[in-house]
């Protein structure tokens, strides 16, 4: 088994026991025993190991010289073989986020007075996306994505009883780094979105959502992380739906108020567009 998974890293990273199982021609608990006697955990713990090999030895320009070698000229190969590696992102936060784990999330962010999130480079346009829709389900929440010195800035912003939600993966710059040390001075609850780096983070935040940003080998993909950002809204507003509507009525009346009635937002049972 160890040559199997050294041969098929990149179906390791995705595929699910199963599905490993029926291409090695053994059954599913042989694959995750084969994990367990390399010394890790589970089939999971060795994802996230061989993730962070390849992503650390890789680097962006190889990963979609890669990909355009696996895909070839055929447009039709591009758009079948990007959908399937979303697909199976997406699939496999079924395996690696627990019912518990979830709630734990959802809890962690309507309890907290307010809600920072954290993310550099792509990562920040999720993180002002989920700003922007906590805010608008009557959430106080803000933005931690500046970089270099100016993220000293964003680290005045800390106050006591937020929640840090962190979207990090492959490295720990320099400002994680320093984030993650005020998230323990300061004492505040965090959550974690990463592919890779759970294991070196697990003991300094609060919670760990493990998600992956499609085949480690190829071009990094986003889907999975907005998927799981959009369940994390669901939950917020199947948590609070009071007021998760309260909010979105304001955002109409005020919407009205600047363009007229025909730009509000649809809301529940409405017809309009």
């Amino acid at each position: 088994m160890i040559r199997f998974f050294q041969e098929n890293r990149e179906e390791v990273l995705i595929a699910s026991a199963a599905a490993l199982a029926a291409k090695a021609k053994t059954s599913d608990a042989t694959i995750v025993r084969a994990a367990k006697a390399l010394g890790f955990t589970g089939l999971d713990d060795l994802r996230r190991t061989l993730a962070g090999e390849l992503r650390s030895l890789i680097t962006p320009a190889e990963r979609l010289t890669r990909t355009l070698n696996e895909v070839g000229p055929n447009l039709s190969n591009a758009f079948e073989m990007t959908l399937e590696i979303h697909l199976r992102s997406l699939e496999s936060l079924r395996r690696t986020i627990t019912a518990d784990q979830f709630k734990r999330a959802v809890s962690s962010i309507t309890k907290a007075r307010r809600v920072l999130v954290f993310g550099l480079g792509p990562s920040s346009a999720m993180a002002a996306y989920l700003v922007i829709q906590l805010g608008r389900f009557g959430l106080d929440a803000g933005s931690l994505t500046n970089t270099g010195l100016l993220f000293a800035d964003d680290l005045r912003k800390l106050r006591d009883g937020d929640l840090v939600v962190i979207l990090a993966y492959g490295r720990v710059y320099a400002e994680l780094a320093v984030l993650l040390e005020e998230i323990q001075r300061r004492r505040l609850a965090s959550l974690l979105l990463t592919d890779t780096l759970a294991g070196r983070l697990r003991r300094r935040v609060d919670l760990v959502l493990p998600v992956a940003r499609g085949r480690a080998d190829l071009l990094s993909m986003h889907t999975a992380t907005l998927g799981l950002i959009e369940t994390l809204l669901v939950g917020v507003a199947t948590t609070r739906p009071r007021q998760t509507l309260a909010g979105l009525k304001n955002l109409n009346q005020l919407r009205e108020r600047l363009a007229g009635k025909g730009a509000h937002l649809p809301m529940p049972g409405s017809q309009t567009r």
